[in-house]
């Protein structure tokens, strides 16, 4: 009900309530979680490669390598299990050489927001400002949670008690048009997440 309708009241009170409580297909509250994580991502500037098995997450990380001309250039990644990915396409990854992209997973994927929560297991100590401008993100399906304290209540499940520190959400892909309040001090990205099914 409006607000003006609230201070002088209506004749048909009964109906305008009903109106509020009608069910409504395109709320959140009825998206699946995988589908509401994918599409605020997707608001916000994110490029998204579903992939069924392994194989699809090798085809789609060398579709972007040929898309942005990244074959043999140096990359940041601190994860020695996605290392065998930059081996079998001649990337180097040296801490002293400016990378063109940082290769890394993900504690989780937040719905609610489309953001990457990523912890000092991904990045180390660095800060979203400090990381490449470019970002190519390995996660799965599993990993999406609803909220931020979903995400926190699994590092704190998984972790049992040698948590990760310098855990951060990078949720800006591309640059707004007209920033405002919310956008004030947010690092952007040209972000891409191979989301891999694993559920």
């Amino acid at each position: 009900m409006s607000l003006f309708k609230k201070f002088f009241g209506s004749t048909n009170d009964s109906s305008d309530d009903e109106k509020d409580t009608e069910y409504n297909p395109f709320s959140s509250e009825n998206i699946p979680v995988d589908e509401l994580f994918t599409l605020n991502f997707k608001k916000n500037g994110g490029k998204f490669l579903y992939c069924e098995n392994l194989n699809e997450v090798k085809v789609a990380f060398e579709d972007i390598l040929a898309e942005n001309d990244w074959f043999e250039t140096n990359v940041m990644c601190f994860e020695p299990k996605l290392y065998s990915l930059l081996d079998e396409n001649k990337l180097t990854y040296s801490a002293t050489v400016e990378p063109k992209f940082l290769l890394a997973s993900c504690e989780s994927l937040i719905a609610d927001e489309g953001s990457i929560l990523f912890s000092s297991n991904q990045i180390k100590q660095l800060k979203p400002q400090e990381l490449p401008i470019n970002i190519i993100i390995v996660a799965t399906t599993s990993q999406i949670k609803v909220s931020k304290s979903d995400a926190m209540s699994h590092i704190t499940k998984h972790y049992n008690k040698n948590y990760p520190n310098n855990i951060t959400t990078i949720k800006y892909f591309e640059k707004v048009k007209v920033e405002d309040f919310l956008h004030y001090g947010s690092t952007v990205k040209n972000l891409y997440l191979l989301l891999l099914e694993d559920l």
